[in-house]
């Protein structure tokens, strides 16, 4: 029997999105429509807003502010990294009986959904009443089970529309350029970069990702080559590129509380690839930026679908958590064959455990040799991040345009 009467918390945690708000306003309005929530807690940095007591009242939060707050990037109740220990469990877990919470909503990415499994576990052992839902989200697109992740759309397409400027400025003032783009593990978002490619000359010429062992002597050979074939190169690498001994090219020190090394404040492996191609082709044009932080929380660049979705799997597991048939679960992305072959989804639900911890690499059929991606990924993603600006050349300098698959909504 679902539970008559109580309260809820919500909190979100890692890194922010440009449609997390949009996670969290779907869950405040689901439970304000329902008599049997009293008041809707705000954590404040997360798990670590519930041990210090930093929470605010959702309740009274007007439908017009809440509304604009959705279309607002990053996280409204700002986010945190932290693996809580068994002792700061068991305090969390007092402070939500103190406050007669029984729905628990964590928005986040593996790691949150792990403290998510820690916290309900933890409630089953004390035979406490407590429905725990994780809310996904990432733009790194790597948690398992899920068709993709909101916030990756955006973030996707925030990188297609930052390399389509990027390949434009390379090609009137020709060089090697070279732009990291967020990605430890998975190579999700550094794959969408190959959105920006309009015409057949366009870049980005190479892309890498962790999914594929990355050799500097190869990689120097690949960027002479595509000189020698179009007098420039534009390159997408993930910051989580290694070697054959699995160690990342730049081996960062600082790691957070969950062992994730932080490889995304640093311009070091840009500096280290473009020294290199320097010092093995002799170019004296080479340059290289850090997409870092800018993919995340960017203003103005936001995907319809993924707007939409992400409101979504809020509604969905608050919903669900009402109905009280699971004591936890992770909400999931289904994709869906809509009317005439256009894209449409759904949301599902899968245990906790499926989503925590591991991360979900590029699949195979993705991937093109060691540096590019296939026709399957584009026709993945292309849905995903909808529109994207036309570009145009005068006609004495246009090769021929590459043939691309109109978005579909």
């Amino acid at each position: 029997m679902p539970r008559s009467r109580g309260n809820a918390l919500i909190g979100q945690s890692g890194g922010p999105t440009a449609v997390i708000n949009q996670s969290l306003v779907g869950i405040v309005e689901t439970l304000l429509d329902s008599d049997r929530v009293r008041t809707i807690y705000g954590a404040v940095h997360g798990i670590q807003g519930v041990l210090g007591g930093h929470l605010i009242d959702l309740s009274r939060e007007k439908a017009k502010t809440l509304e604009a707050v959705a279309r607002t990037p990053s996280s409204a109740l700002r986010s945190v990294r932290k693996k809580p220990t068994p002792e700061e469990c068991r305090k969390i877990l007092d402070e939500l009986e103190r406050l007669d919470v029984h729905w628990f909503f964590y928005i986040g990415g593996n790691d949150s959904a792990e403290t998510a499994r820690l916290i309900e576990s933890m409630a089953q052992e004390d035979g406490y009443e407590l429905f725990v839902f994780h809310v996904p989200k990432t733009i790194d697109n790597d948690l398992r089970v899920t068709d993709h992740c909101p916030g990756y759309p955006s973030a996707a397409k925030f990188v297609a529309q930052a390399m389509m400027g990027d390949n434009l400025d390379n090609r009137s003032l020709p060089g090697i350029k070279i732009d990291v783009i967020m990605g430890r593990h998975a190579g999700w978002l550094t794959a969408a970069s190959a959105l920006a490619r309009r015409f057949e000359d366009d870049g980005p010429h190479l892309i890498y990702v962790p999914e594929r062992t990355f050799d500097l002597a190869r990689f120097a050979a690949d960027v002479d080559r595509v000189v020698k074939q179009h007098g420039r190169c534009v390159v997408a690498v993930s910051e989580g590129i290694h070697g054959p001994d699995g160690k990342t090219l730049v081996e960062a020190k600082e790691r957070d509380s969950h062992g994730n090394v932080q490889l995304s404040g640093s311009g070091a492996l840009g500096d280290l690839l473009a020294a290199e191609i320097k010092t093995r082709l002799g170019a004296k044009r080479v340059r290289a930026d850090t997409f870092g932080y800018l993919q995340r929380s960017y203003v103005g660049v936001t995907s319809e679908v993924d707007a939409k979705e992400a409101r979504a799997v809020g509604r969905f597991a608050a919903k669900m958590a009402l109905k009280g048939k699971l004591d936890s679960a992770s909400v999931v992305i289904v994709r869906e064959k809509g009317k005439k072959g256009r894209y449409a989804s759904s949301c599902d639900l899968t245990a906790i455990a499926n989503v925590a911890k591991d991360t979900r690499p590029l699949e195979p059929r993705f991937l093109k040799g060691d540096h590019d991606v296939t026709p399957a990924f584009l026709d993945y993603v292309r849905p995903l991040v909808g529109d994207l600006p036309e570009v145009a050349r005068l006609s004495d300098f246009a090769p021929k345009r590459k043939k691309t698959k109109p978005a579909t909504r």
